[in-house]
C-alpha cells in the first residue's frame, strides 16, 4: 500500500511550515494507528493534524512508532519545526521503530509506564483512527477523567465517520444508565483536525473558566 508522501504536507523540510496562531496548549497527546489504513483519508487526517498543531505552535507527544499513521504525523510536526516526544516500550521498538526516527524518543518498561508519560506531558488528547491500542487509550483517557484524576480535553478525530459506532455505543450506554451525560461530553469529536482543534481550544477555555468560578465559590480564595 502506497503511502501519502509527506514532503506534501510538511514542505519536505524541517522548519518548512508556517506558524500562524497561538493556542490554548504547549502539548497535545495523538493516539493513532502504528498502519497506514485502507483509507487514503485517514493519513491525509494525520498530516492536517500534524500541520493544525505547528500551525498553532503545539508540540506533540505520541506513542513513538516510525511507521502507520504514528510515523506520518510525528514527522510533519518535527518537519515544521515542534518538538517531537515518543514514549515507546522497549519491547515493541523492534517492531514499531523501522527506519528514521524523529525528535525525541523515550524507551519505557511497559505499556502502563508509556501511557502515564504521555499523560503527564500532555495538556489535551486526540484519538486519530486506529485499532485496539488507540480504541484502549482512548478509553482509559476518558476514564481517568471521569474519575477526576485530570481535567485535560480530549477530542476525537472521526474522518469518514470511522468512529462512528464508538459514538453510537457512547449515546447507548447513557441511554441505558452505564454512563452519566456528563461523562459522555468529556469528549468532543468532529471530522476535520480544523474543527476539532477549535472544539478543543472552547472546552479548555471553558474547564479553566469553570475551575476558576468554583474554586472562588466554593473554597474561598482566587486561584
Amino acid at each position: 500500500m502506497e503511502i501519502v508522501q509527506i514532503q506534501e504536507a510538511a514542505g519536505g523540510r524541517r522548519g518548512g511550515m508556517k506558524t500562524s496562531s497561538s493556542s490554548r496548549f504547549s502539548r497535545i497527546c495523538v493516539y493513532c494507528g502504528s498502519s497506514p489504513g485502507k483509507n487514503p483519508s485517514y493519513q491525509v487526517a494525520a498530516m492536517e493534524l500534524g500541520e493544525e498543531l505547528v500551525s498553532r505552535n503545539i508540540d506533540l507527544v505520541y506513542g513513538g512508532g516510525s511507521i502507520g499513521l504514528m510515523g506520518l504525523i510525528s514527522q510533519v510536526v518535527y518537519h515544521g519545526g515542534r518538538h517531537v516526544l515518543g514514549v515507546i516500550p522497549k519491547t515493541l521498538m523492534p517492531r514499531e521503530l523501522t527506519g528514521e526516527t524523529v525528535g525525541e524518543v523515550r524507551a519505557v518498561s511497559g505499556m502502563h509506564q508509556r501511557k502515564a508519560e504521555m499523560a503527564r506531558h500532555a495538556d489535551a488528547f486526540i484519538a486519530l483512527p486506529g485499532g485496539y491500542g488507540t480504541l484502549e487509550e482512548l478509553l482509559e483517557i476518558i476514564t481517568w477523567a471521569q474519575l477526576g484524576i485530570h481535567d485535560k480535553p480530549v477530542g476525537l478525530l472521526n474522518v469518514d465517520g470511522y468512529y462512528n459506532s464508538l459514538l453510537a455505543f457512547m449515546d447507548k450506554a447513557v441511554d441505558e444508565g452505564f454512563v452519566t451525560p456528563a461523562a459522555r461530553n468529556i469528549i468532543v469529536s468532529a471530522q476535520t483536525a480544523q474543527e476539532l482543534m477549535c472544539k478543543l481550544e472552547v472546552r479548555k477555555h471553558v474547564t479553566t473558566q469553570f475551575a476558576n468560578f468554583y474554586f472562588i465559590n466554593n473554597c474561598h480564595f482566587h486561584p
